[in-house]
């Protein structure tokens, strides 16, 4: 893009390599049936693929400079609806009611949005079908982790409760403009049918906020409940008072967090 100016704070790193669009596409599994969200159209490269596959995209862009070459590029595209605002600033029920049944999030994201992205659509779209989002290789790796690993943590255990998680494929960082400091990484989220459950969430943050400390301690503290009682509910239920989050999957841990809804309610 001749004369344009790459924006930082807007996280700006275009892809124009054809055969990573069109592997990203094939990660996300869409069809001439599938309605698309994406978050960040660029200068309309994975744009322009998308809407050569699906029935319907709807693109969000946060640069008004790149309005006129967009709208210039897709005027003869009925299926594309071009939308130029910050999508964090949009609501997720006004963002699904663009779409007329489940649609598919399938973004090149900006960095610095990365993760709020993800658990907004998570936690807020009742119509969130999957997510296939190029992302930081680390953010990645840490959405798909397993327990008892250094990369463990809240991401990991959200993601795969609520979704099927899977790095698709890694992304040397010279194939975007301008190049970035780090390798990038498709990750696919698709959405189990699960209610998200805010409780379960601050529970994870909760046992998850200081690693190096146990369960008990760090329920003791976020909760504001004696560590004698957090000791009892945990030997009453079988785990240890000496483990840490990392050593337990997300099922077990929603285990956990059901029995100790349970246990709170009866201490009121």
């Amino acid at each position: 893009m001749e004369n344009f100016k790459f924006k930082k704070k807007f996280g700006q790193n275009f892809i124009r390599d054809k055969n990573l669009l069109r592997a990203i596409i094939k990660d996300s599994n869409i069809s001439s049936q599938d309605e698309v969200l994406e978050i960040g159209a660029g200068e309309g490269s994975l744009t322009e693929e998308l809407s050569n596959v699906c029935k319907k995209l709807v693109s969000f862009e946060i640069d008004e400079e790149l309005k006129g070459r967009l709208e210039e590029k897709f005027r003869d595209k009925p299926n594309v609806t071009l939308v130029f605002k910050d999508i964090m600033k949009v609501d997720v029920s006004e963002i699904d009611k663009l779409f007329d049944k489940k649609y598919a999030l399938v973004a090149n994201l900006p960095y610095y949005i990365t993760t709020p992205i993800i658990f907004r659509f998570l936690e807020q779209s009742k119509k969130l079908a999957s997510m296939t989002v190029m992302v930081q290789k680390e953010v990645a790796e840490k959405f798909c982790a397993s327990k008892k690993t250094p990369d463990y943590g809240v991401s990991s255990v959200m993601a795969q409760t609520y979704c099927e998680a899977k790095l698709a494929r890694v992304v040397n960082k010279k194939l975007f403009f301008p190049v970035p400091k780090v390798d990038s990484a498709v990750l696919v989220l698709k959405r189990k049918n699960i209610s998200f459950d805010k409780g379960f969430k601050e529970f994870v943050s909760a046992v998850f906020s200081m690693r190096r400390k146990t369960i008990q301690n760090n329920l003791s503290s976020h909760y504001g409940i004696s560590k004698s009682n957090i000791a009892d509910f945990l030997e009453s239920c079988g785990y240890s008072l000496t483990s840490r989050a990392e050593e337990y999957s997300p099922q077990e841990l929603e285990d956990m967090y059901k029995s100790f809804d349970k246990f709170r309610q009866e201490l009121v």
